[in-house]
């Protein structure tokens, strides 16, 4: 195993070439049934407008990478693609991003799979814990170099260019692992990711559980190019946040792309961590999350301006958005190496 120490990293971009996209089926009806709902009365039919969804989803990809499921019995799933590779584990919910490893090359070119640890969320929810122990069981058979930074880090919090620039919140990173200091954070990104510049926001969307991921208000597009959030409505709970995270892009070298935000709330009245920027970007095709809100054709038009060669989809996401996640947290990119 290479010594991250003395190894060169890269932790290319999401636009690079793609090996596999790793996905986890859907099956929790707390996750999509129960949470976020009006009086805590369970949606008996969410889990499986989601699963039609979450098809959609792998029939969109696998025509472009291969896609890799994680499933509890290979046995239950005999209707999906012959094409799809299944992975059997005992896993508890559907955010990939944040449990599987982040992939990066090493200086030979080679793959590289960098395991974060994962405690739910600040340990919000007991019954997830147990998806840290994934990979260890996947990787059994596929047998990847792995190396284990031992920082509590979920990938749904980073954000790189490919060229050496990373993107996160302080809200999230500072508070996953309070005994690290932001000089902490980049000279692990420097070691396990080949980063040389972090570029801190101060926070992500209200009533985010995962304490403000990046993945929800900007995403790079290009090297020098990057999309962020922003609310028109200053009357709205993250008119400040966006606004605040905007400027403080402009400040860096980066053409900087407003990205129009969409609103809805939960059957319980709470207003949802929604946004056009948690989107996937696949070798051919760009999944966008899309909500039936008045800025959808806008966002999916901005997105498909930064992506000529590839086939922008909207995938409706407003039953996927009560389990708290959407496009880009269920996926995980492998690069080519």
């Amino acid at each position: 195993m290479p010594n991250p120490l003395t190894s060169s990293y890269r932790f290319p971009a999401e636009w690079e070439k793609h090996e596999a996209v790793w996905l986890a089926w859907p099956y929790d009806t707390i996750t999509f049934g129960s949470l976020n709902q009006k009086d805590n009365k369970m949606d008996a039919e969410r889990l499986a407008r989601v699963e039609k969804e979450f098809i959609k989803i792998i029939n969109a990809l696998k025509s472009s990478e291969q896609v890799n499921l994680i499933v509890r019995n290979k046995a239950e799933h005999t209707d999906l693609p012959s094409d799809v590779k299944m992975f059997e584990a005992d896993y508890a919910d559907v955010w990939t991003r944040d449990y599987i490893p982040t992939f990066v090359k090493n200086g030979e070119g080679e793959l590289v799979a960098t395991k974060w640890g994962y405690n739910a969320y600040g340990e919000k929810f007991a019954g997830l814990i147990k998806d840290n122990g994934v990979w260890s069981k996947i990787n059994a058979e596929l047998n990847i170099n792995t190396v284990e930074p031992k920082i509590v880090l979920e990938a749904g919090a980073i954000e790189t260019n490919g060229s050496g620039v990373l993107v996160t919140t302080e809200q999230c990173l500072l508070k996953r692992n309070p005994h690290l200091g932001k000089q902490d954070y980049e000279k692990a990104f420097a070691e396990f990711l080949g980063i040389s510049k972090v570029i801190w926001l101060k926070a992500g969307l209200v009533n985010d559980h995962t304490d403000g991921h990046i993945d929800d208000v900007a995403k790079f597009v290009a090297p020098n190019k990057i999309l962020c959030g922003y609310e028109d409505d200053e009357a709205d709970e993250n008119f400040e946040i966006l606004k605040n995270n905007f400027e403080a892009l402009q400040k860096e070298n980066l053409e900087v792309v407003k990205l129009p935000m969409p609103h809805m709330r939960y059957d319980d009245g709470k207003k949802a961590p929604v946004s056009y920027a948690n989107f996937y970007i696949g070798n051919k095709v760009v999944l966008v999350p899309i909500y039936n809100d008045p800025n959808d054709e806008k966002a999916l038009k901005i997105i498909q301006s930064c992506f000529p060669d590839r086939k922008v989809i909207g995938i409706d996401c407003t039953d996927l958005i009560y389990g708290g996640g959407t496009i880009h947290c269920m996926t995980q990119q492998v690069p080519k190496a």
